[in-house]
C-alpha cells in the first residue's frame, strides 16, 4: 500500500507543471562533467574524490535558493549521491523534506556494446537490495538508460522489451519506472529509428496491467509531438524529454514543439555553471537556466 509521501508525490508529478532535473552523471560522465563545471582533473585523484567534488556541485545546485519545487518536480540521482548527505539528511530526503523535489535513482549499470544498432542494459546486479534501499529512503522512481543508434527493427524490439521487463520488477517493487530509451541527437536514421521505437513503446504499454504506470525519457524528435500518443496514453504518467547534447537553447526550442512532454535535462540544466562563480553569479545563472527550463516545459 502506498504511503502518503508516495501518494504526495505522485500528485506532484501528474498535476504541477514543471521539469525534471538530471543530477544523475555516473563514472564514466563525472570527470567531463565536473570539467564542464571548472573543476580540472588535477584537482582530485582517484574516485572517492571525484565522487565527493562532483557531490559538492550537485549539493550546490540543490541547495540553492533558485532550486525548489515550485519549476523543478523532480531530480534524478547516481547511487553515490543517494548515499550521502545534505546538510545532515539524506539526499533524497533533503530533496523531498527541504525542497519539495521528487527524488528519482539511476539504476542502470551502464550500456553493453552496440548490437543491431542498440546499446541495451548491462545486467543490474541486486537490482532488488537496490530497490529495497531506495524505498527506505523515500525514493520515488527510478531510471535506466538505453541508447538507440540505427532504425534496425530487431534491434529496437529487444531494446524496448528488456527496459520493460526490468520496468515490471520495478513496478513489483512499488516505485515508478522511468523507461528510457534514448535515440542518438547524432543518428544518421533518428526519424526512422523513433518511427520503431514508438511503434514499439506501444505494443509494450499494452503488456502492462490496467492499474500500472510508467514514465517515459525520449529524445527530443524531428518531428513536433511525435510521441503525442504516449503523452496521452493511460498507463504513461509523465513523457520527459532528454537534452542529449543538444544546447540548452535548441533543447528549450524542440521541448517547446512538444506539447504535453516536460524537461529531464542534464547537461542543458547545468550549461553555464562554474565552481568559480560566486553564490550570486552561480544562483543568477541557474535562475535563468531554470525559468527557460521550466517555461520550455509548459507547453
Amino acid at each position: 500500500m502506498a504511503s502518503q509521501t508516495q501518494i504526495d508525490m505522485l500528485a506532484k508529478v501528474k498535476k504541477q507543471s514543471g521539469f525534471i532535473a538530471a543530477l544523475d552523471q555516473s563514472g564514466g560522465s563525472t570527470p567531463k562533467a565536473l570539467g564542464l563545471y571548472g573543476v580540472d582533473e588535477t584537482e582530485y585523484q582517484g574516485d572517492e574524490e571525484m565522487f565527493t567534488k562532483v557531490h559538492d556541485m550537485r549539493t550546490r545546485i540543490i541547495t540553492s535558493s533558485v532550486f525548489n519545487g515550485e519549476r523543478v518536480l523532480g531530480a534524478i540521482l547516481f547511487e553515490n549521491t543517494l548515499d550521502r548527505n545534505i546538510q545532515g539528511q539524506s539526499t533524497s530526503s533533503y530533496l523531498w523534506n527541504v525542497k519539495q523535489v521528487v527524488p528519482f535513482l539511476k539504476v542502470d549499470k551502464g550500456l553493453e556494446t552496440e548490437v543491431n544498432g542498440t546499446q541495451l542494459l548491462k545486467v543490474i546486479p541486486d537490482l532488488d537490495n537496490l530497490l529495497a534501499k531506495a524505498n527506505l529512503q523515500n525514493v520515488f522512481g527510478t531510471k535506466m538508460r538505453s541508447v538507440v543508434k540505427l532504425a534496425n527493427v530487431q534491434g529496437v524490439d529487444d531494446l524496448v522489451e528488456q527496459q520493460f521487463t526490468v520496468a515490471k520488477q520495478i513496478l513489483a517493487a512499488g516505485l515508478m519506472p522511468i523507461i528510457e530509451p534514448e535515440v542518438d541527437i547524432y543518428s544518421p536514421e533518428k526519424a526512422a529509428a523513433e518511427t520503431l521505437l514508438r511503434a514499439s513503446i506501444l505494443k509494450h504499454l499494452d503488456s502492462l496491467a490496467n492499474d500500472q504506470q510508467v514514465m517515459l525519457k525520449l529524445t527530443l524528435p524531428e518531428t513536433a509531438n511525435f510521441y503525442q500518443d504516449l503523452v496521452e496514453h493511460p498507463k504513461v504518467l509523465k513523457v520527459v524529454a532528454l537534452s542529449g547534447g543538444y544546447s540548452r537553447e535548441e533543447a528549450n526550442n524542440r521541448l517547446t514543439e512538444n506539447n504535453g512532454m516536460i524537461a529531464s535535462f542534464s547537461r542543458a540544466l547545468s550549461e553555464g555553471l562554474s565552481a568559480k562563480q560566486s553564490d550570486t553569479e552561480f544562483d543568477a545563472t541557474m535562475d535563468t537556466s531554470i525559468e527557460s527550463i521550466y517555461q520550455a516545459s509548459k507547453t
